[in-house]
């Protein structure tokens, strides 16, 4: 136990020191203050705007600011169908993969563009080079790029006075990419390829094992690919092992600093937000919420993972690390991370929307998979995905100081602005989309015999699955229970509808809300203002978050993994 407090404290004590620079640095960016990187990318960005015709000086408000978000992923995602299915006839292609079919080209498209990166198919032997780099490369750029932009865009809604717009997207979404994702990127493959990971045009190596069986190694420009997959929180792996193969994250330092990079933007993004509202310490509230959070359920999933099955332990199986075993449970595990890396980056992955994994989830006991369940179910808003996570919190922010006004019979006040029915049904709004999209797919799939032909186990863990699979699409997640079997007409069709409602219909109403909130005028704190930047606010904000999701999502819970751990704890198996 005292080596997964170490390891849990010194990851979280290096994202608090990273994310203070990187979030003030993020702020000077989305000001158009100047940066030491300005002398590099400003004449590179002129060129982007003068060639696409974005007027740089022009703002948006939120209703053209939400189209052109809208049209910009609509196109990437035709693009990105089309190149699916044309990749025979496009260049770096070695290994000669065919067109891939069409309902998994489908969901692949709206998978990259949602920043969810579901992958129903495995990497290696589907995904061209030039498929991977020019299709789902760019899309991780791009997606994580579109969430940030959103989040500056939210960001001005609650910090602007009087005003009518929150920005400009052509522009938010450029200095994202430039400023933010493309050197940070560059640097960290540079580190994993120092690290062992690959980054060539290589066709795939034939070896013959020392029992003399043949072996194909899987080759290919994967290091480029894995430093923003795990920075844009897109969780897309070359390989089908994901990070849980060598050639994603071949050793622990590389599985520390990935793990960083998940976590990097989203909370970096809280102190944006602080700096640009005038007053960091709301930048630190929303952090320790957040913080809090993560640690609560980190503990949790270790320990379920510690402590292993409980009817081993009935059959007199020793499951107490010692010299010889690493003791609890390790199936599905690399013995180079173990129990303590694999848990907590299950809980890391899922606290945002990365969906990376270095374990399989699937073969985590039923406390440990619950863990990495109820992150997404939160609503993806504990550090987050790279904006999404921030916006997120915004909204549960609202709704906190509008619970804590109607316990004092006082008009809820956020940052100086009055919180009125306009703004709570806008955020009443995307709180119940998102249940909606993953409760509503789930129970058709667990009532049709598409849905059920899928699922791979009997019992509570069958339901987990399926209830696994629509909550990491609605929210844009991308791991898996990988015991079901999703490559299929079903279920690529339908995550992939999940996937882009989860993404798009809940950025209309934030970017809604943003976009009445600016207009606002500020009043000045008074006797009865509630304080949103101090411990109250903070704990009033985690019980907040933790209720609503308990309300909603216990019911289903409760008969996956909760039935099944009480199954195992009292040696009733179904």
């Amino acid at each position: 136990m005292l080596n997964a407090i170490i390891q849990v404290g010194l990851f979280t004590l290096i994202v608090t020191v990273v994310s203070v620079p990187l979030g003030l640095y993020m702020a000077r960016v989305f000001r158009r203050e100047p940066t030491f990187l300005d002398v590099v990318l400003r004449p590179l960005e002129r060129l982007v705007y003068r060639v696409c015709g974005v007027h740089e000086n022009t703002e948006q408000d939120w209703i053209e600011y939400t189209i052109a978000m809208l049209l910009f992923s609509a196109v990437g995602m035709l693009l990105l169908y089309v190149l699916e299915r044309l990749q025979f006839y496009l260049p770096l292609n070695p290994q000669g993969f065919g067109a891939v079919a069409p309902d998994l080209a489908f969901n692949t498209a709206a998978s990259f563009t949602t920043n969810t990166n579901w992958q129903a198919y495995a990497g290696e032997s589907t995904m061209s080079y030039f498929t991977q780099m020019a299709g789902l490369a760019f899309h991780n750029f791009v997606s994580a790029a579109a969430g940030i932009a959103v989040a500056i865009a939210v960001i001005r809604g609650f910090v602007r006075r009087s005003a009518k717009t929150i920005g400009n997207f052509w522009v938010d979404l450029t200095r994202a990419t430039l400023w933010v994702l493309l050197p940070i990127s560059i640097v960290l493959t540079l580190v994993l390829v120092w690290q062992g990971v690959p980054d060539n045009f290589n066709t795939y190596t034939h070896v013959k094992t020392l029992e003399g069986a043949e072996q194909v190694i899987a080759q290919g420009p994967v290091a480029s690919q894995e430093s923003i997959k795990e920075l844009g929180t897109n969780g897309g792996g070359f390989f089908n092992a994901n990070s849980a193969h060598p050639y994603e994250n071949p050793t622990p330092l590389s599985n520390l600093i990935e793990m960083v990079a998940i976590f990097a933007i989203g909370a970096a993004l809280t102190h944006t937000f602080g700096a640009m509202a005038g007053d960091r310490r709301q930048g630190w509230a929303l952090f320790a919420a957040m913080a809090l959070l993560f640690l609560m359920g980190a503990a949790i999933a270790i320990r379920a993972e510690q402590r292993g099955n409980p009817q081993f332990t009935r059959l007199g199986i020793d499951q107490h690390a010692s010299a010889t075993q690493s003791g609890g449970n390790m199936e599905g595990k690399e013995v180079r991370f173990g129990i303590v890396n694999s848990a907590l980056w299950a809980t890391v992955t899922t606290d945002t929307s990365c969906g990376a994994v270095n374990a399989m989830h699937d073969s985590f006991t039923p406390l440990g998979g619950l863990v990495p369940l109820v992150n997404m179910q939160i609503g993806e808003i504990i550090f987050g995905g790279v904006g999404s996570g921030l916006y997120g919190m915004l909204v549960m922010a609202v709704l906190s100081v509008f619970i804590a006004g109607l316990m004092v019979g006082r008009t809820p006040e956020y940052l100086g602005k009055k919180i009125e029915g306009r703004e709570m049904k806008l955020a009443m709004l995307f709180i119940l989309i998102f249940p909606a999209v993953i409760l509503v797919p789930a129970g058709i799939a667990m009532v049709t015999k598409a849905g059920l032909a899928g699922i791979s186990n009997p019992g509570p863990h069958g339901f987990s699955q399926v209830l696994y699979a629509y909550t990491e699409a609605s929210a844009n997640n991308g791991s898996a229970f990988a015991g079901l079997n999703a490559n299929t007409p079903f279920y690529n069709v339908t995550l992939a509808f999940v996937m882009l409602f989860g993404r798009f219909l809940m950025k209309v109403p934030v970017l809604a809300l943003a976009g009445s909130l600016v207009a606002k005028k500020s009043i000045p704190p008074s006797a009865g203002t509630f304080p949103t930047n101090g411990l109250i606010f903070v704990l009033l904000l985690v019980g907040v978050i933790i209720i609503v999701a308990a309300l909603t999502f216990f019911p289903a819970d409760a008969l996956g993994p909760i039935v099944e751990h009480l199954a195992l704890a009292t040696g009733r198996l179904y």
